[in-house]
């Protein structure tokens, strides 16, 4: 029995570009038939947070975290020419004209394909994240399973 290529993704930016970038990538990857895992750290964690705001407990620098944080993949900024939010909008209508799919649909399409989405647990705590702020079907672990993961696959990527 042939076993299925591997491919790891660690998303450790929260830019709108390069979150769209990773999901495209594991995306392509998963219909080429690889088992995919996107490991989320750091600011890339924004792009699993839920858009609305969820009550948890939360003290007063995790409190204020979650308001300098982005909301969401509808919120992040560019990476370069984010002109106080108007470069994310110009890319997203620049996208919707050429039918490319935004973050938001791309997620759910790496959800569809059964890509495992993994938060970082470590980060989770340092942010003061919790899990029910951040999309459901996400996986949470810590830096051994990502490398658990890494070290079966023939592709591993940091963006």
């Amino acid at each position: 029995m042939e076993t299925k290529e591997k491919t790891t993704i660690v998303l450790f930016s929260g830019d709108l570009d390069k979150a769209i970038a990773a999901f495209i990538i594991a995306n392509g990857a998963a219909a080429y038939d690889h088992d995919v895992t996107i490991f989320f750290t750091f600011w890339g964690l924004n792009a699993l947070r839920k858009d609305q705001k969820i009550a948890v407990k939360k003290g007063f620098v995790e409190r204020m975290f979650g308001k300098m944080m982005p909301r969401g993949a509808g919120k992040l900024g560019l990476s370069k020419m984010n002109f106080g939010g108007m470069g994310p909008q110009m890319i997203k209508h620049v996208m919707k004209k050429h039918n490319a799919l935004s973050l938001p649909q791309l997620i759910e399409l790496a959800q569809e394909q059964g890509i495992r989405l993994v938060a970082c647990t470590m980060t989770m705590d340092l942010l003061g994240l919790q899990a029910e702020e951040l999309l459901d079907g996400v996986e949470h672990a810590g830096v051994a399973a990502y490398l658990g993961d890494a070290t079966d696959a023939k592709v591993n990527l940091f963006i």
